[in-house]
């Protein structure tokens, strides 16, 4: 299964960010199309459980075949909410709430099988044999082509891998969260033939004012006219240079920062520079 090297993710479309109407959202689905960006990445909980909805009734009528982009859910987490009867937030992964929500965001998506289906965070109580007895059910009947998991460690997906092949895990993965280079889940993804996908890629460089945000600014500030790029395209190029093929999930709905975004795919990082970047981030070298 190949997903766009850049996916488009869905959590600030609705109610949780920019609440685009429909036509917003076409537009939106088409400006990404047109860059080569033709994965997009939802969760069920997305906007209280309702951006799927809106995503759907969106797509029905964009005129979008369904062959020319690949659709991501996950499932897992029961949020409190007006939209389901929860009163703590917590975990669900018995094998008739996965087939249930996997066929619950099919009808709200509007479409008949999911690219990929993620379980959203890992649970003290998921048990490993129980969610392949529901992996196997939704692949069987066609409504998932591929499985995966969202925010796992290396045991939890040994543990879930034990019963079901894991193709994808999800993680937050930027140059302020980096720790999944020093702490071997990189490396056991490469190792085990898993994609990783990074969400929140560009961390928290224009969120906070801080002593490291400040380190990585004026790093690199000293390289976007080497690279002629902006300081966003070259925190995506410090991802996309690391050698498990990290897919950044990118979440912003401007039409013009999503333009920018795929012109980091030109660049590629010099290796001192890829260190120097890092070095900023960390305020040490390296060991």
């Amino acid at each position: 299964m190949t997903y766009s090297r850049l996916i488009a993710g869905t959590m600030t479309w609705g109610i949780w960010g920019k609440q685009l109407n429909k036509t917003q959202m076409i537009d939106l689905m088409n400006h990404c199309l047109d860059l080569g960006i033709s994965t997009f990445d939802h969760a069920d909980i997305y906007g209280a459980y309702t951006t799927e909805a809106d995503f759907g009734k969106a797509f029905a009528e964009s005129n979008i075949s369904r062959d020319r982009i690949q659709l991501i859910s996950k499932c897992g987490i029961q949020y409190m909410s007006e939209n389901r009867n929860n009163t703590v937030k917590h975990y669900d992964y018995s094998k008739a709430y996965i087939i249930w929500s996997a066929e619950n965001s099919l009808k709200l998506l509007k479409t008949d099988y999911l690219d990929l289906l993620l379980l959203h965070r890992p649970s003290p109580l998921m048990q490993a044999d129980e969610i392949n007895e529901a992996v196997e059910n939704l692949k069987k009947r066609g409504l998932i082509k591929q499985f995966g998991v969202s925010n796992f460690t290396r045991s939890q997906m040994e543990l879930v891998a034990t019963e079901t092949p894991i193709s994808v895990n999800q993680i937050e993965f930027s140059l302020t969260h980096h720790s999944a280079i020093h702490d071997g889940t990189l490396d056991y993804l490469m190792a085990q033939n898993v994609l990783p996908m990074s969400w929140s890629p560009l961390g928290t460089v224009f969120k906070e004012d801080t002593e490291q945000t400040r380190r990585i600014h004026r790093q690199l500030g000293e390289l976007t006219e080497k690279y002629n790029a902006t300081e966003d395209q070259l925190l995506l190029a410090w991802i996309l240079r690391h050698p498990s093929h990290i897919h950044p999930v990118i979440g912003t709905t401007t039409i013009s920062r999503v333009s920018d975004a795929i012109k980091a795919l030109d660049i590629t990082l010099e290796l001192e520079d890829w260190f120097k970047i890092l070095v900023a981030s960390q305020g040490h070298k390296v060991p």
